[in-house]
């Protein structure tokens, strides 16, 4: 189902959200030999921050955190965090995946809508703070997910053939195999809670129930207006942090 900012009913931001922050991180060892990786920094500021930063922008007033690797660790630094205030969903003893993730952490997420993040990517908003044209765009008489695309040709530390086309309609399919698809998935979406409804007990991606709403046309998306980095590698890290470094440079001429 196609997604219009402009006309489509507008939603009340969630009020809830989760970050997923559960990865093991080994691409970006050996940084994350000593620290999970959503408290590697960008600029001095931990992944997982600016993540929560944009929520509580937003207006977000309670996020869950999946703990694993090095739960201690990321428990401690967000353990005083007023705005959204956390709760963790521990994954210690078996990683759920993005789907079993989320759907261990329902009961914290209630009956509406709520956002969910990737801890490894960073964006910057356009005209439009994202999450806010995510919630406008959002019709809950159509939509069970509503994922945040962006530009493959403009995706920063992104290495792969791109996840979705968009038909003349704005309506997502999946990229064709073997071919390449001109938009990837941000990691920032609105999801439902009816999403989960038979969802598979635990281990799964969230991919299966994308692929679900595919089929029920209860899938929609919208295109990123502004910046967007994957910082999956210390290469990655390093990239992202010398393009926002010329950012601030150039703010402060």
């Amino acid at each position: 189902m196609a997604a219009d900012p402009a006309s489509a009913p507008v939603l009340l931001h969630p009020r809830r959200a989760m970050v997923l922050a559960a990865g093991l991180g080994l691409r970006m060892r050996p940084l994350t030999e000593t620290m999970p990786k959503p408290l590697v920094a960008i600029h001095d500021k931990p992944l997982i921050d600016w993540a929560l930063d944009h929520l509580a922008t937003a207006g977000v007033e309670e996020a869950v955190v999946n703990l694993h690797h090095l739960p201690e660790m990321l428990e401690a630094h967000l353990q005083g965090r007023a705005t959204p205030r956390i709760h963790f969903s521990d994954e210690t003893g078996q990683r759920l995946e993005t789907g079993g993730g989320v759907r261990k952490a329902l009961p914290h997420l209630g009956d509406d809508p709520f956002y969910v993040l990737n801890s490894d990517v960073l964006w910057l908003n356009g005209t439009i703070p994202a999450l806010d044209r995510l919630a406008a765009a959002w019709d809950p008489e159509t939509m069970d997910a509503l994922l945040l695309l962006h530009p493959l040709a403009a995706a920063h530390g992104y290495e792969g053939l791109g996840d979705f086309d968009l038909d003349p309609l704005g309506r997502p399919t999946r990229r064709a195999e073997m071919h390449m698809a001109p938009f990837i998935f941000t990691g920032v979406q609105i999801l439902h809670p009816r999403l989960f409804d038979d969802a598979p007990e635990g281990p799964f991606s969230l991919n299966v129930l994308y692929d679900r709403a595919l089929s029920e046309d209860r899938l929609a998306a919208i295109v990123h207006d502004g910046e967007w980095y994957h910082v999956g590698t210390p290469q990655a890290l390093v990239h992202t942090e010398t393009i926002l470094g010329q950012h601030s440079s150039m703010s402060d001429q």
